[in-house]
């Protein structure tokens, strides 16, 4: 957690004046359940310990004026001029601000400062913790009255607008709307959710950073939504009421894709059965069968692999070595994709002596270190002060 005394005399020294309030919106793991969020299907995140920070105060003037302390860089544009921008990490917060400029609602100028301790580039959804932070605050500072899964869908639609990215809407529901010690299993179709106690007993969360970010990742993202968008629209030529891959059985797809688009087929098929692993991983959860859970989440990786196509060697190579410990009772690749982290559920005391293991054989096939990341299941955005 950051100091957040720090960022109040930040904020102060960058703006001259006090800060009206200070946020902070989490990043999240995902136990299971990737990229079935933008086919309507089942997701199963939660909010970790780290978290981004926004400080934020009203101006007299239309100016909104961000300093983001990750890249000791300052952006200003009048609220009536705002557009993407090729800085870069300004278009998280003013898609934010465009997307409540477009619900009709009344905002000034405003000093916002932004800083946190999610490990960029690791997967946690950083991005989606800067948009929820952002709409959580400006909500607070402009009194718009915004519920919480408003706040997330905003967050969604500046990463869809301004960043490009056309991701569902998982990484901004989790981190607005997680509850301590629990997992939440999102219907991503109609944003129903119910909160499953995550209840590990003598085992723990460990995140393995493989430090890598392959260039292909958003543009991959994007081809693999594609494929699955154009299996629907082939099933929905002899099935009309079937709106997304959420309607679609294995048998359809032989029918009607395979022999079309093998390819989008191939995707489809890896996100029907994900949902069903992710069904299997609730159950073992409520029963506390860890030992199922880790089973599924192995699958889980060896699908998203080999079918859907979106890890990369150092990923694989970890979630392998991971399998040789009896003291691992499940490991996958977590989030978009082609590098980040891989999720483990790791023997309590175990993660250290885990890391120590993995880490030379890792540095001499990759030449990169290996950081784990240890996180406790924490609340969604927050007020500071």
């Amino acid at each position: 957690m950051l100091d957040t005394n720090l960022l109040k005399e930040r904020y102060k020294e960058i703006f001259g004046q006090e800060a009206a309030l200070l946020v902070k919106s989490p990043g999240r793991i995902n136990i299971i359940g990737e990229h079935t969020d933008y086919n309507e299907g089942f997701v199963l995140p939660a909010a970790i310990d780290k978290a981004i920070y926004v400080a934020v105060g009203k101006r007299d003037d239309d100016l909104i004026s961000l300093f983001a302390e990750d890249f000791k860089q300052s952006y200003s544009v009048k609220l009536v001029d705002i557009a993407p921008t090729s800085e870069g990490w300004p278009n998280y917060i003013l898609g934010v601000v465009q997307q409540i400029k477009d619900k009709g609602l009344s905002i000034g100028g405003f000093n916002l400062y932004i800083d946190g301790d999610i490990p960029l580039g690791a997967g946690l959804s950083s991005s989606a913790a800067v948009e929820c932070a952002t709409g959580y605050a400006l909500n607070s500072l402009f009194h718009l009255d915004l519920d919480r899964v408003t706040i997330a869908k905003i967050g969604q639609l500046a990463e869809h607008t301004y960043a490009g990215v056309m991701c569902g809407i998982m990484d901004q529901f989790a981190s607005v709307l997680s509850k301590a010690d629990h997992v939440i299993k999102l219907d991503c179709r109609d944003l129903s959710y119910t909160y499953v106690p995550l209840d590990l007993g003598n085992y723990e969360i460990v995140l393995l950073n493989t430090n890598v970010k392959h260039a292909l990742a958003s543009s991959a993202y994007n081809d693999r939504r594609n494929a699955c968008e154009h299996a629907v629209k082939l099933i929905q030529s002899e099935y009309p009421e079937v709106k997304s891959l959420r309607d679609v059985n294995l048998n359809q797809l032989e029918l009607y894709v395979k022999p079309v688009d093998p390819e989008a087929y191939v995707k489809s098929k890896y996100v029907i059965e994900e949902n069903e692993r992710l069904g299997k991983a609730c159950q073992a959860l409520e029963k506390g069968d860890i030992e199922e859970l880790g089973r599924q989440m192995f699958l889980a990786h060896t699908a998203i692999s080999e079918e859907f196509q979106v890890s990369c060697p150092e990923l694989d190579f970890l979630v392998e070595q991971a399998k040789s410990f009896s003291q691992v009772k499940g490991a996958r690749m977590m989030g978009g994709g082609f590098g980040g982290c891989t999720i483990n559920i790791v023997e309590k005391g175990f993660a250290a002596q885990l890391v120590e293991i993995i880490s030379p054989s890792y540095k001499a096939q990759f030449n990169l270190e290996l950081t784990p990341i240890f996180v406790s299941i924490a609340n969604g955005t927050e007020l500071v002060y």
